[in-house]
């Protein structure tokens, strides 16, 4: 057994968005390491839940939406009840916004934030009183490469390059989703808990098979992240071995962006 097998053997993991790209490639590592998977998103994840079962059967899901606080306090109840405890959170659930500024409608803007900002804290705010109890807890939120560099687009020289690359809203959202990861960093990691971010650039995903010759042209290392690339650096900050890494928002981006 390798040592992230043992590290993850066992453990309690959630994943939102789960049967999205990324979300379903982090829970697909967790179950090849002996996790016990609790899958969620607002639709079937059969795929998803078919992947996994190669490698563990101990797993459940539920189909609700980040942005119903009811759903999302109904769950973590319902784990608690089957497996007693909770030990990693990777909150993946998101959505994302294209186009220029005066495209984006206040419905949008505030749907956009509901579900990537107030639908990683509504899971955060349920999960951490647990992890306080136990003395013990990774969390992990997904962020963006686009929270830190006002977009990957580059108007002044091709404003067609708006149309397939996320915008202002979901920019902003995600740099929420930093911000709130550092501040709960810092109000648990007395007891035992761990809160970091994972910040993609460009992946390839269904969600980026819009994006233009010129952005891709931007990634130093030539080509487009993959899935599992991210999924691995979630998996490092979740492990036991990580303790003393919290606050910390860990790029992952082919060198589009370093702090």
């Amino acid at each position: 057994m390798s040592s992230s097998q043992s590290c993850f053997d066992q453990q309690v993991v959630i994943v939102t968005g789960a049967a999205g790209a990324i979300g379903s490639g982090v829970a697909k590592q967790f179950a090849r390491c002996g996790a016990k998977l609790v899958l969620v998103d607002h639709v079937a994840m059969i795929d998803v839940i078919e992947s996994i079962a190669i490698h563990t059967t101990d797993h459940c899901s539920f189909k609700g939406s980040v942005t119903d606080g009811a759903f999302v306090a109904e769950c973590i109840d319902k784990v608690l009840d089957q497996f007693g405890r909770i030990d990693v959170l990777v909150t993946v659930a998101g959505i994302t916004s294209f186009g220029e500024v005066e495209s984006v409608s206040e419905d949008e803007w505030l749907n956009v934030l509901n579900i990537n900002l107030s639908g990683t804290f509504r899971f955060c705010k349920q999960v951490l009183p647990i992890m306080r109890r136990q003395q013990r807890g990774r969390i992990v939120t997904i962020g963006s490469l686009l929270a830190k560099n006002g977009g990957n687009t580059r108007p002044w020289q091709d404003r067609s390059d708006m149309a397939g690359s996320a915008n202002i809203a979901y920019g902003v959202s995600k740099a929420g989703v930093h911000a709130m990861t550092s501040y709960l960093a810092k109000d648990v990691a007395a007891d035992g808990v761990t809160v970091n971010c994972v910040a993609p650039g460009p992946i390839a995903t269904p969600m980026t098979t819009g994006l233009s010759d010129n952005i891709k042209n931007q990634i130093p290392i030539g080509r487009m992240g993959s899935v599992n690339e991210v999924a691995r650096a979630v998996l490092f900050l979740a492990d036991s071995d990580s303790g003393f890494i919290t606050g910390e928002v860990l790029d992952v981006n082919g060198g589009m962006w370093s702090d």
